[in-house]
């Protein structure tokens, strides 16, 4: 087996977007070759008991998903097995193609193992994703689907772009996120009030039993955060993703003055705001942590502070393809020596304590 400190050297001479399309390659193409793929599906996958939930009516076998972003047009699904991830999240994904903004819109941050990313939902469209989703169909492991709208859709018939994707998903993925946190699409931000929160989800239920979750950013106040959070689920929400990337760019030097940055700088904002939102939504709703996790510690971190589900990106390109078997494998460890049973006695044992 080939260490990855010795790949990323080589892909860590590509421009970003061009060593993520050379992965993307293989994962895509993989797929179609199990005597390639099921090795490392064995090698990677955890499915301990300890670690497997019952969520939104389906098995996850562990905590550990994919972030959206990576996978945008749902090439990769089957492939994310041999990672070892419990669950994938594909999108974000438009009703209509679009090309994303314009490049370079990925860089590294290297020293800070994080990423800056104002790639503006680029994606190939939402019947090119039905397409992708009926071609790995039935699914080994979860499936979210994150949605967002189209760039050129002006604010005030947003709601008709998510609309048109409930119903484009309402049976494709096993649950939706709503997407109106990237800070790459310009005035999708401003759609985080609780007047568009009421009548997006009522939209929404309407639709389809699908369940839906709404993606939060990490820049907002906690207050007004948790408020968010409260009307999303007085409103229908059947789970918070907390967070998405951040513009607070005073958190390294070395940030370009656009696009949302994620990975290890991102860690500790997130968490923070995180953790507010968990000490008043625990227990009301499902809790998904994302930003910054690259260890098993982290992980629990957000697992003892509600999380019953976390997401890795920005970690798994400068840790590699063992990373979500190490979190997965540490996860039980931890779990051990604090005398869990399973992921379940330990997720919100913070505030239980």
């Amino acid at each position: 087996m080939f260490e990855y400190k010795n790949l990323k050297k080589l892909l860590f001479k590509l421009d970003p977007e061009t060593a993520h399309g050379v992965i993307g390659f293989f994962l895509k193409y993989g797929a179609y070759v199990p005597m390639a793929l099921n090795p490392f599906i064995k090698r990677n996958f955890v499915a301990d008991k300890r670690l497997e939930q019952n969520l939104f009516g389906k098995t996850f076998y562990n905590p550990v998903g994919l972030g959206a972003g990576f996978d945008k047009d749902g090439d990769y699904i089957t492939s994310m097995l041999a990672l070892g991830f419990g669950y994938t999240e594909v999108g974000t994904v438009t009703p209509r193609p679009q090309p994303g903004n314009d490049k370079p819109r990925l860089f590294r941050l290297v020293e800070e193992e994080s990423l800056q990313n104002a790639m503006g939902f680029n994606n190939r469209g939402s019947f090119h994703l039905i397409k992708n989703l009926q071609k790995h169909f039935p699914f080994a492991t979860p499936v979210g689907v994150n949605i967002g709208k189209n760039k050129t859709t002006p604010e005030e018939k947003a709601l008709e772009d998510y609309e048109t994707l409930f119903k484009a998903f309402k049976d494709r993925g096993d649950y939706l996120v709503i997407n109106i946190s990237s800070p790459n699409t310009p005035g999708l931000r401003d759609l985080q009030n609780e007047n568009f929160i009421k009548a997006l989800f009522a939209k929404g239920k309407e639709i389809t039993d699908t369940p839906i979750l709404l993606k939060i950013a990490p820049d907002m106040e906690p207050k007004q955060a948790i408020a968010l959070c409260q009307t999303a689920v007085d409103a229908g929400a059947d789970g918070i993703i907390a967070t998405n990337t951040t513009v607070d760019y005073s958190l390294t030097p070395n940030a370009r003055d656009f696009g949302g940055i994620s990975g290890a700088l991102l860690k500790e904002k997130s968490f923070e705001l995180f953790k507010a939102i968990a000490e008043q939504m625990y227990g009301k709703t499902t809790l998904i942590s994302v930003g910054g996790i690259d260890s098993a510690e982290e992980a629990y971190r957000r697992i003892k502070a509600g999380a019953s589900l976390v997401q890795v990106y920005s970690a798994l390109v400068y840790k590699g393809p063992s990373l979500i078997k190490q979190i997965n494998e540490g996860l039980v460890q931890l779990l051990e020596r604090d005398g869990f049973e399973s992921l379940e006695q330990a997720i919100g044992s913070d505030w239980s304590n």
